[in-house]
């Protein structure tokens, strides 16, 4: 794959641009996290009219959000943008988003803003951050339940020398080991991809896929369609989140036998329940679009080869 283009590393004092780009947020929580951040020691920039505004499900008009992303793709006071949630909404900004700016800076989101990462990806291939959201994540505070991973999000942010590794917090479903760039996130959205300019290449990829409230039959039904359409074709490895919501019926399927069923015949290296986006467990952050390398021989273990940030 093409390398990466990464954004400048935060320091301390950095500013942190906050951004409704998908559902409505709710403002204690949004409060709660940007608290955070800045007990982190950034400086947080929120337009709270932009990021509280609400439009039926959406934060805003199409017109609104994509206006707010443009502003803070060009702004030069800010070196992040963090989103407050997502929901759903994320891709209509894709549509007349115009010129991506050369300079990067950092994105950090799942759920949703997964239509935006891999956006990002394809067009101008940024190097962005699969991790807490400021209303979902980070409000639930360091290392708790509801909360955030603090060590994977401050490597991801701020380490530009030194390979790191992440204990996935998973189960080995076919050991094995693998190199690849991370590519992926909430399976919906990447679902949603396919047909698209931006739809990604996953050739060589170790695929990230997670997601929530999907029956077992719903989330068959979408990796077999990633697989039919050739996206666990010379993959490198699969990584899966724990599908919280997912409840199948006494005796029937799992989401964890669907997926075994359907990846695990692949003979690639596969994860279930990595503590990543919907997890009730502390939030990792993940890099998307550096390489790393994944281990399922013993335990579930990731290693980021290569800086996220320069």
């Amino acid at each position: 794959m093409p390398e990466p283009v990464k954004p400048p590393g935060l320091r301390r004092g950095d500013v942190i641009r906050v951004l409704s780009l998908a559902s409505p947020v709710d403002e204690s929580r949004l409060e709660q996290g940007c608290q955070e951040l800045e007990r982190l020691g950034y400086a947080v920039a929120a337009d709270r009219t932009s990021v509280l505004a609400q439009e039926g499900f959406f934060a805003g008009s199409p017109q609104s959000r994509r206006a707010a992303l443009r502003s803070a793709l060009g702004e030069r006071t800010s070196r992040a943008i963090f989103c407050s949630r997502g929901g759903y909404g994320s891709t209509y900004l894709l549509d007349d988003l115009g010129h991506i700016p050369p300079e990067p800076k950092i994105l950090c989101g799942f759920s949703d803003i997964t239509s935006l990462h891999i956006f990002l990806w394809k067009t101008a291939r940024w190097a962005t951050l699969y991790g807490p959201m400021v209303a979902s994540g980070l409000a639930g505070g360091a290392d708790a339940l509801g909360g955030y991973d603090t060590l994977s999000l401050q490597h991801a942010l701020t380490e530009t020398g030194r390979p790191w590794s992440v204990d996935l917090c998973g189960e080995s479903l076919s050991p094995g080991e693998a190199e690849g760039v991370l590519v992926g996130g909430c399976l919906t959205l990447v679902e949603t991809t396919l047909g698209t300019p931006w739809e990604p290449d996953t050739s060589g990829a170790i695929l990230i896929l997670e997601d929530r409230d999907m029956k077992p039959y719903q989330v068959d039904r979408a990796l077999m369609h990633l697989k039919q359409a050739g996206k666990f074709h010379r993959a490198a490895g699969v990584i899966l989140g724990e599908f919280p919501g997912g409840d199948a019926q006494p005796g029937a399927e799992t989401v964890r036998d669907v997926a075994r069923r359907i990846l695990g015949a692949l003979g690639l290296p596969l994860v279930w329940g990595a503590a990543i986006g919907h997890t009730s467990r502390p939030m990792l952050t993940l890099p998307l679009g550096v390489r790393a390398r994944l281990s399922t021989i013993e335990g579930t273990a990731l290693e980021i080869l290569e800086p996220a940030v320069a």
